[in-house]
């Protein structure tokens, strides 16, 4: 389990089904509610408070990412409290006083993002074996390597997942967004390129 802040009221925290299945958690349990799935929210709260300082306290707002062979993304939203509710601050995170709203989508394309481009030529080159497809796009000064579904058959989509997550991480953005606000650099057979010019 990993977990990053966004923002004062906002983290990210990466699940990967190892994560899940030591808990014995199914990846369709998280739809469901089991005491299971609240002992891993509960979990997740401490490991935010004790490495983020984030206090899980009032109203959050929780969205689960599904991505195929790389496991949950879930961002969590701290709401605004009143006064008179922080009012009662415990160190330890009472399960009462989580009001939770969740959304959950699920996405089969695999997203990566690449701080330099010398990891997503990196990747490439040992990716050019399982594929050539792909498209590279450049958002926010990172380099975003994007599969659809068809790029990454289920065959081998689990060994590239592995090489990808070697040089990059996964990221939960959309194509709309990325074709809206990213530059794309390669729209077609972007490892193919990357390994072609870049070897």
């Amino acid at each position: 389990m990993r977990m990053e802040r966004l923002g004062n009221d906002k983290i990210r925290i990466f699940l990967t089904f190892d994560d899940l299945s030591e808990r014995g958690i199914q990846k369709e349990d998280l739809w469901r509610e089991i005491p299971k799935v609240h002992e891993l929210f509960s979990e997740m709260m401490d490991q935010a408070y004790n490495e983020l300082g984030f206090d899980a306290t009032g109203p959050l707002a929780v969205e689960v990412f599904a991505m195929p062979a790389q496991g949950m993304v879930v961002v969590v939203t701290r709401g605004k409290i009143g006064a008179d509710d922080g009012s009662a601050a415990d160190d330890e995170l009472d399960e009462e006083m989580f009001e939770i709203e969740v959304s959950l989508e699920r996405t089969d394309a695999v997203t990566y993002r690449f701080l330099d481009i010398e990891d997503a030529i990196g990747a490439a080159r040992r990716l050019i074996r399982m594929t050539r497809k792909g498209r590279l796009y450049r958002y926010r000064d990172a380099w975003i390597l994007r599969f659809e579904p068809a790029d990454l058959p289920p065959d081998i989509c689990h060994n590239a997942v592995a090489v990808l997550a070697e040089y990059g991480e996964a990221v939960t953005m959309t194509k709309a967004v990325l074709d809206e606000y990213g530059q794309t650099v390669i729209p077609e057979g972007a490892v193919g390129v990357l390994a072609r010019h870049f070897s």
